[in-house]
């Protein structure tokens, strides 16, 4: 059986032949806290994926200019990592998280980018696999080489300049997946400043999920982001690096909603430069 979206945590069975399990948890503020994390306790069998080293790419461009805190690797870079870790293309991957999917949809976003449709995200990361009764190992076996190759991509994104051509057209439904306050120019810590890119409207990615820490059903979901975007294939999905952006993609995906592209540079890539225009306050425009 292949997942695409989600598992639940009493569908993984670890002797399934060719899976592997992928960890992804991070802390933004505190870069070695996933791989601490992983090498206390993990899923057995797991592997490590780290957002800053494996999951993102060089946050400069060739001419000099900032792609955000968390662009995209080069897709051959991303394709080796990968191998690296022992993903092969017929391979079910898992990516498991302890955050609600918010690191774990980015690695779901990454491969389907890369054409690799059979991933899935823990649904309730970790704290559902304890609750299943799942147990953790601390001890890792060295990963054996996979074979996994780019295949036409499962998804899209857009650059800063089509982002910007959208200020003036408006075809595009811009979403942004940071918390309320960071939206409307408050309590920014991250970034230049504080605010959301004109026209944009605010969708927190934990509003994605139940109070359990699992996502909405479907329908929900379906009710939730139509009300919002309108038409899929028109929207763009946008948070502060391309991280928790992926989260809302997720969502879109289970509530069977397809077509929407990621703005990976986010608002970390369109802040950095003054003459982009930026909104306050709770207003989309």
């Amino acid at each position: 059986m292949s997942y695409q979206t989600l598992i639940a945590a009493n569908q993984l069975d670890l002797l399934a032949p060719d899976q592997i399990v992928i960890d992804c948890r991070h802390d933004l503020a505190d870069p070695e806290a996933g791989r601490n994390a992983f090498a206390a306790g993990h899923i057995a069998g797991a592997r490590m994926a780290h957002l800053d080293d494996d999951l993102s790419g060089a946050k400069t461009a060739a001419d000099g200019a900032f792609r955000g805190r968390h662009p995209l690797p080069a897709l051959a870079d991303f394709v080796e990592t990968m191998r690296r870790l022992g993903v092969n293309d017929t391979t079910q991957v898992i990516a498991v998280d302890a955050h609600g999917g918010m690191f774990a949809a980015r690695l779901w976003w990454m491969l389907r980018w890369a054409g690799h449709g059979r991933v899935a995200v823990l649904d309730g990361g970790l704290a559902a696999w304890a609750a299943a009764g799942g147990q953790l190992v601390s001890e890792s076996d060295p990963a054996v080489r996979g074979n996994f190759s780019a295949r036409p991509s499962l998804t899209r994104s857009v650059d800063v300049d089509q982002v910007m051509t959208n200020l003036d057209s408006a075809a595009l439904t811009i979403v942004d997946a940071r918390a309320p306050d960071r939206f409307r120019g408050e309590n920014e810590t991250l970034d230049r400043v504080g605010g959301h890119i004109p026209g944009a409207k605010n969708r927190f990615f934990k509003d994605n999920l139940l109070p359990n820490g699992r996502f909405k059903p479907a329908d929900q979901l379906r009710a939730e982001f139509s009300a919002l975007i309108g038409t899929p294939g028109t929207s763009v999905m946008q948070c502060g690096s391309g991280v928790t952006a992926c989260h809302n993609m997720l969502a879109m995906e289970v509530a069977g909603l397809s077509g929407a592209a990621l703005y990976p540079g986010s608002w970390s890539e369109w802040s950095a430069v003054p003459a982009r225009p930026v909104a306050t306050g709770t207003s989309e425009s």
